[in-house]
């Protein structure tokens, strides 16, 4: 039996396929985090992959956030699956059950902690040592903890509690339990690539909690005595309360350094080998110690931000001769059934979604969330008003619409109400505009439009005649004049000079104004242009630019990394 564990950052992660990326990672079970697919985009070549049976938690309150799938072969049908931690989201036959002690937390806390999507549960059956057994797997993405929202800290905090409330239940009922996932925390120092704070690096909330969850062993950094290739053994197999999973990479690999499984792209930290170890696979203490024969990570494999990491059992799996009902392939849109009429007119589950937004939610998490949980739909409500509003201008039937009459091209149109009166001329002078046709003023004919002074000394003496020649004899009679025109101001002089310096003038002016960014200095170490970065985090220096070295980051005693080159972009350059 082998197991994957690999947060690909992302559905489209599998570009190549999703079936020749499952059957390339080789595993009887692929557990994936941070799938970033809601149900109305997840599509059937996702869902359903020949030859795998497939269940998938989706974010309720965002788009595009989250999310965790668990695709087993056929091979390793499980007997029952269900998903999220609390039992909230589980309204069918075929769950595992055993929620265990949830006294600490109140209602609106569990509904949030699986609002997110971020848990699916499977329990398969294996023949160990001739005898039949049932191992749980729980596929999590734990939540992150941003350090400038402190209230998802204290949900990160809260989401662990409920996991190891639930895993120590399903052990406690006689399954063997498998934790598995992005966990969000880096265990020990030998996790990190570069522990910023040494003296309290185990005092971080998250690794206290995974100091008790986990059971210690011969797992602490004094390991560091023993030979790399020695495999150390679980020394208890029923350890006091808490402590009753191990992590199987540290479990066969105790003191190997630099194995990490997750790094940053913004910085090109995967090409120094900068990263950290967040991705784990636990498993209680009796499973470790007599099943698993082997686990590693697989950094070759690319695509994500993170790496998968695998482990592998000597006992068999025995698939169920049916599938979960939380199987994707029973969802309606998937299940292959004509469905009725009515079902697209009518809400399926209305009482769910008034309970929904009835109930108000916690302030643990952000007020951007908050809100899309509350209102999920919002924006579609909001693309139908528009809808609504453009299908109340559309034509009737049987009229036809009004064409618009060819543009007159007169902007004078546009200077009407603000325009002087003038009066109409005495005189009846002829001129000729642009060699062809003349402008006649009469009391009794036709009545001319013209602009004042300082109209005319905003708009160029070549277009004004254009104007006044393409202006209609409606809008001319239309405004009365009580001055004579004086037309010398309308008589074109064209200068190829003149205008020549001010094209030469203006592309100076734009050039002043719309300048590049500024070269980029060298910087001191590898004597390489920087890189322009931008400030983006709130705060004083916000938006503020900077140069930094352009090479990947990596540890400051190694020479192929970013060096320590750092300078502000001064203001007007």
């Amino acid at each position: 039996m082998k197991i994957v564990t690999w947060n690909i950052n992302g559905i489209r992660t599998f570009r190549g396929g999703i079936k020749k990326s499952l059957d390339s990672l080789d595993a009887d079970i692929v557990c994936v985090q941070e799938t970033k697919v809601t149900r109305d985009l997840l599509d059937e070549r996702t869902a359903i992959v020949d030859g795998y049976n497939s269940y998938f938690s989706f974010s309720r309150g965002r788009s595009g956030y989250s999310g965790v799938a668990t695709y087993c072969k056929d091979s390793a049908t499980p007997c029952a699956a269900e998903e999220g931690l609390t039992g909230l989201l589980t309204h069918h036959e075929g769950a595992v059950g055993c929620y265990g002690d949830q006294s600490e937390f109140c209602s609106e806390e569990l509904q949030l902690l699986d609002n997110e999507g971020r848990t699916v549960i499977t329990q398969h059956r294996v023949m160990c040592q001739d005898k039949e057994q049932t191992v749980t797997v729980i596929n999590v993405y734990c939540p992150r903890a941003d350090p400038e929202k402190p209230e998802r800290k204290q949900f990160k905090l809260q989401f662990y509690k409920l996991l190891q409330s639930r895993a120590e239940a399903i052990l406690k009922d006689g399954s063997h339990v498998i934790v598995l996932g992005d966990v969000n925390t880096s265990h020990r120092q030998i996790d990190h690539c570069d522990p910023s704070d040494i003296e309290d690096f185990v005092e971080n909330p998250g690794r206290k909690w995974l100091n008790g969850f986990l059971h210690s062993g011969r797992q602490t950094e004094e390991t560091n005595e023993e030979e790399p290739n020695e495999e150390p053994e679980v020394t208890s197999s029923d350890p006091v309360h808490g402590e009753k999973f191990v992590d199987t990479f540290r479990h066969f690999h105790p003191t190997r350094t630099s194995a990490f499984t997750c790094w940053s792209t913004m910085t090109g930290a995967r090409q120094t080998n900068y990263g950290t170890r967040i991705d784990y696979i636990f498993a209680d203490c009796q499973l470790a110690k007599e099943q698993f024969v082997a686990a590693d990570i697989m950094p070759e494999v690319e695509g994500s931000d993170h790496c998968p990491v695998w482990g592998k059992l000597s006992c068999s799996l025995l698939p169920s001769s049916k599938t979960p009902p939380f199987c994707t392939c029973y969802l309606p849109e998937f299940a292959g059934k004509q469905q009725k009429l009515s079902r697209f007119f009518v809400k399926v589950d209305q009482k769910s979604i008034q309970s929904e937004h009835r109930e108000a939610l916690p302030g643990s998490q952000e007020e951007e969330e908050l809100r899309e949980n509350l209102k999920p739909s919002g924006a579609g409500n909001a693309s139908g008003k528009k809808r609504l509003l453009t299908s109340d201008s559309v034509v009737p039937k049987g009229k036809k619409a009004k064409t618009c009459p060819k543009p007159q091209g007169s902007l004078l149109s546009f200077f009407k109400p603000k325009l002087p009166t003038a009066a109409p001329s005495t005189e009846a002078p002829e001129k000729k505009t642009l060699g062809t046709d003349k402008v006649t003023s009469s009391q009794n004919s036709q009545k001319a439009c013209t602009t004042s002074k300082d109209t005319s000394s905003v708009t160029s003496s070549e277009t004004v005649p254009e104007l006044l020649d393409d202006a209609s004899p409606k809008l001319c009679t239309s405004m009365e004049s009580d001055k004579p025109i004086n037309l010398k101001h309308l008589t074109p002089a064209p200068n190829v000079g003149q205008s020549g310096a001010k094209k030469g003038a203006s592309l100076g002016f734009w050039k002043s104004v719309l300048h590049g960014p500024p070269p980029p200095p060298s910087c001191k170490v590898h004597r390489e242009p920087c890189v322009l970065r931008t400030v983006k985090k709130e705060g004083p220096n916000m938006g503020k630019q900077f140069f930094v070295c352009a090479r990947p980051q990596g540890h400051a005693s190694n020479p192929e990394a970013r060096c320590s080159f750092f300078a502000w972009v001064e203001k007007g350059k």
